[in-house]
């Protein structure tokens, strides 16, 4: 069974750019081939790692559902070798985008199928790596519904805590099997507070670790440049590799 790690958390928090720096950890350390998921709705973990998308899990999805389907090929055939073409390979990782939520009408059946091809496409990769959305329902049909751990990213704000207090509720609620869910705190300038570690107790939620503001962050992003690309010494990644020390088997 692969070692999965679904990262999740509030829309700013840089649980992409955590995401991404999990993966440049993993390829340091030779834990390859990686499968690199982007299950978050506003798709940019390729902008990250410095990879083009070339095509959707939803685009397949919608395909199949629209009856976009060959003549004398059947719909598992197609939806396969539609799904192949959506997966981008590099050096050490591949990427797959599961693309925009579903629209209007029944997708049981591309669901059905697309969880199937997911399902043996992750016993290729030792390791998983799945960059979510606040909501979780992606990863509640994914790899037989096995989480290994459940990395949710907060800014320091009560906002951003309150957000992955929520979200480890709702990993619960779902059908997902988490191994252990941890918080990290990004962008921080100084220590959480005491009523940030109120919080984060009352919740039964461990604090793995903080990752301090870094100005170098933005200029990778503000310049076009994958972030996967930052200096090891950088005191981002640093601090992040120190996490994913404890997290990573």
């Amino acid at each position: 069974m692969p070692y999965s790690v679904a990262l999740a958390g509030k829309g700013g928090t840089g649980k992409t750019t955590m995401a991404g720096m999990l993966i440049k950890y993993l390829l340091k350390k030779e834990k390859t081939p990686i499968l690199a998921v982007d299950a978050d709705c506003n798709a940019n973990l390729n902008e990250v790692l410095g990879v083009e998308i070339t095509d959707t899990l939803g685009n397949a999805r919608e395909e199949m559902k629209k009856g976009d389907v060959p003549s004398g090929m059947t719909k598992n055939i197609f939806m396969e070798m539609k799904l192949e073409e959506a997966v981008v390979e590099a050096d050490g990782f591949d990427l797959i985008v599961m693309g925009q939520p579903e629209g209007a009408g029944c997708y049981c059946a591309a669901n059905t199928l697309l969880t199937n091809y997911l399902e043996r496409l992750s016993g290729n990769y030792p390791y998983i790596v799945m960059d979510n959305e606040a909501g979780m329902e992606h990863i509640s049909r994914l790899t037989t519904h096995n989480v290994d751990i459940l990395l949710i990213v907060s800014d320091p704000s009560r906002r951003g805590l309150q957000t992955a207090v929520r979200i480890d509720e709702l990993a619960r609620c779902l059908k997902i099997v988490v191994g252990k869910s941890y918080v990290v705190i990004n962008q921080v300038r100084e220590a959480p507070s005491e009523q940030a570690m109120a919080m984060i107790k009352k919740a039964n939620l461990e604090l793995i670790g903080t990752v301090p503001e870094d100005d170098l962050i933005y200029d990778f992003d503000f310049n076009g440049r994958p972030t996967i690309e930052m200096p090891e010494d950088s005191k981002s990644v640093k601090a992040a590799f120190e996490i994913f020390d404890k997290i990573v088997a």
